[in-house]
């Protein structure tokens, strides 16, 4: 079946990190029962826009197989996913910046439509999941109309992606607590406790 992409919405997967849990590796490189852990969250995203991105700091040309565009972080020695957030919505081509990191291979189609229904329910407020108390903000959508905000919020010293989008009066999508979803499988321990979904 024919999956129905977003209207005006682009996609960053972010994969720009240090990799510390993977002993430096790069995360999204990492090999998950045959693939590499982006080709999981790339599967679910690439039906859904024709402007998918992804922040990456090494490994450009393998990660640009996966991508229509590739942007990376504008600082050395891996400043954060606030920094791949900036040069996404710097990039993006459509109203909206969804935000999903690499290593996040459980994610499902029908999360990201969520978190876009949501979104464009009230199109002047990012929305982030949130699993109980704790926010999820590397899951989030963000009008691209609020970049010049957020880049004046790294301007003044802010690295926490969670803090910006608070601050910008973010919306949670309330998630199950026990959402697998959700799994961030960032570490060699991770990788081993968890299976594709079903049917992949």
């Amino acid at each position: 079946m024919q999956r129905q992409r977003l209207a005006d919405c682009s996609i960053l997967l972010l994969a720009g990190g240090r990799g510390q849990r993977m002993g430096g590796r790069d995360k999204g490189m990492v090999e998950w029962h045959g693939q590499p852990l982006v080709a999981w969250p790339y599967r679910v995203a690439r039906p859904l826009t024709d402007d998918l991105l992804i922040s990456c700091n090494r490994n450009q040309q393998r990660y640009s197989a996966f991508a229509d565009k590739l942007v990376c972080d504008n600082e050395p020695d891996f400043p954060g996913p606030l920094a791949g957030i900036r040069a996404g919505l710097s990039a993006a081509r459509h109203s909206w910046l969804m935000v999903v990191p690499c290593d996040a291979p459980l994610i499902d189609e029908a999360l990201l439509t969520q978190l876009y229904g949501m979104a464009v329910a009230e199109p002047d407020k990012p929305v982030m999941l949130r699993r109980g108390a704790q926010w999820e903000p590397l899951f989030c959508i963000i009008p691209v109309s609020l970049a010049s905000e957020i880049e004046q919020a790294w301007q003044t010293g802010e690295r926490s992606n969670r803090n910006v989008l608070l601050a910008l009066h973010a919306r949670a999508l309330e998630i199950d607590q026990h959402d697998t979803r959700l799994a961030n499988l960032n570490s060699p321990n991770l990788l081993t406790e968890h299976s594709p979904p079903p049917g992949t």
